[in-house]
């Protein structure tokens, strides 16, 4: 007959399996496990766990025991029971186990744990589909749990990227998530994820983090990519240091800008993984997603950017970034729709021609992020018109897209022209409309309407609301309103959101052309209001 002290250790014992059963996170110690010939098929789920721990014996009588817990759906579908111990054999003690699934399930989850000496030694996880042979998902365990999680929506992953897609989906159904990296990637189960669109993961490691909206990964399109079902599809999303001749020719690219790299160059990558690691890109869409840097020192934010690394040209260019700093420490948020190499350049570019012009903070901003350039290393020539094509440029520039290949999309852009690639990423962004005759011409000096209406679309383009109810209400103050040919809206938009300002108290000069100065202008407030810098 059990004493009440043994009573009430296996009250505390059983009282812990069900944490386990219901919460799924555990506690892991330096023991080994695994599952081996793990099997569903004809409703029964079996396999077997070998461990280096022999959980036979029995402590204050409490006995030691391979627990076995199996889910589906996110949910318990069979009550958590032990394994039975069958052999020893190459430095490894062997537990059967077979159990019945009452309700039919597509794929089941099966976590197994060692409860040794008092203690929840270690655990492992492994995913089994319906009538395979032994075919499994991602699995975790050896040498550790998979994860540990935690109360406060935070999920550690082990070096080798395995996350437990039960868990997974039991921690999203309360809320946004962070995984905790111990190594570079995280192996996310996209089966966990189908009922959390509208909840965010965030990855984070030494390295920096990416907070990815899960709206954005379009399971459904990426497995028929991959010619599987979203149940055995995996997210793979990495952060990695840069090393070697590809960091080298990043502190050169930020060398030859005339600035200093003043963070890591970190490789964020997000991928949809299929069979035999088949992958395909994940595709963000207009969604900028956000990722974190640490900067190496405090910096004005006024002389630093984020920038994207091109391994092709070895060119760095403007990410729409922010700075913030706590506790003497400096952190960028790079926001951009795309995957890629990423760090932080501190640069201090002036011009000449500027130094008593109205615009001189907004241009040496600009040219700091990378934005603008000037006419020469001394000369920004501020007064200068600005076509049509120059400016397409700029607002490409200040989206942070990725150049689209060139492709004819108006009869007097041709191929060889520098601004081809431009104008085709521009067009295909939504920021320009070319005329009725299907021209776009390139050379013509943009008109401050014109100027008003790309920077609008641009606003757009970043998911910022620009809608004016009443227009007139807005442009009645002009007494030239009546000359806007056809950009009413935008450029009631755009002065609206203080994009624009009038040429004076009571005209809006709309057929007037742009110079440099306005255009730089005007990009400073469309990326202070979509908060692509601070």
């Amino acid at each position: 007959m059990f004493n009440r002290v043994s009573v009430k250790k296996i009250s505390a014992m059983l009282s812990l399996m069900l944490i386990i059963a219901i919460m799924v996170p555990v506690m892991a110690f330096a023991a080994n496990i695994g599952f081996s010939k793990l099997t569903y098929k004809d409703g029964t789920v079996s396999g077997t766990v070998y461990t280096d721990v022999y959980a036979v014996g029995e402590k204050d009588g409490v006995k030691d025991a391979v627990y076995v817990n199996v889910y589906g759906g996110g949910s318990l579908v069979v009550s958590p029971f032990t394994a039975t111990y069958s052999t020893y054999a190459d430095g490894k003690y062997y537990y059967d186990f077979s159990k019945s699934v009452t309700n039919w399930q597509s794929k089941l989850d099966v976590n197994s744990t060692v409860y040794y000496d008092g203690t929840v030694t270690t655990s492992a996880y492994q995913s089994v589909n319906n009538d395979s042979s032994g075919s499994t998902t991602r699995r975790g365990g050896g040498g550790g749990a998979a994860f540990i999680g935690s109360v406060d929506g935070s999920i550690s992953v082990s070096s080798d990227g395995s996350v437990n897609a039960s868990a997974l989906a039991s921690a999203l159904a309360n809320g946004s998530v962070t995984l905790k990296l111990a190594g570079d990637l995280a192996l996310i189960p996209a089966s966990a994820l189908v009922d959390a669109s509208g909840k965010t993961i965030t990855i984070v490691n030494d390295n920096g983090s990416i907070i990815l909206p899960i709206s954005v990964l379009k399971l459904e399109e990426l497995a028929k990519a991959l010619g599987i079902d979203v149940n055995d599809l995996i997210i793979k999303v990495s952060i990695t240091k840069v090393t070697g001749a590809t960091a080298d020719a990043v502190s050169a690219a930020a060398t030859a800008l005339g600035g200093t790299q003043v963070a890591d160059a970190v490789d964020f990558a997000v991928v949809a993984v299929g069979k035999d690691d088949k992958t395909v890109a994940v595709d963000f869409g207009k969604t900028y997603v956000s990722r974190t840097l640490n900067v190496a020192k405090n910096v004005d934010s006024k002389h630093a950017t984020g920038v994207m690394f091109n391994d092709t040209t070895n060119k760095l260019s403007f990410v729409p970034s922010t700075f913030a700093t706590a506790d003497d420490k400096t952190v960028a948020t790079l926001k951009r729709n795309g995957s890629s190499i990423y760090t932080v350049v501190e640069l201090n570019k002036s011009f000449a021609d500027v130094a008593s012009h109205w615009s001189k903070a907004d241009v040496e901003l600009l040219a700091n992020k990378l934005v603008v350039d000037g006419a020469s290393a001394t000369a920004f020539e501020p007064e200068r018109n600005i076509t049509r094509a120059e400016f397409a440029a700029l607002v490409v520039r200040a989206l942070g897209l990725t150049q689209a290949p060139t492709a004819a999309n108006f009869k007097d852009v041709t191929s060889d022209a520098w601004y081809a690639s431009t104008v085709a990423t521009a067009t295909y962004a939504g920021i320009i409309n070319g005329y009725e005759d299907n021209t776009f011409r390139p050379d013509a000096q943009i008109n401050r309407e014109e100027l008003a209406a790309m920077v609008i679309r641009a606003v757009d383009y970043a998911n910022v609301a620009t809608n004016v109810t009443d227009v007139n209400s807005v442009l009645g103050k002009f007494k030239d309103a009546d000359k806007i040919v056809w950009a009413q809206k935008e450029v009631a938009a755009a002065v609206n959101a203080g994009i624009i300002n009038g040429l004076t108290d009571t005209t809006i000069g709309s057929a007037e052309k742009a110079t440099r100065a306005q255009a730089a202008t005007m990009l400073k407030r469309f990326l202070g209001l979509a908060s692509f810098i601070n």
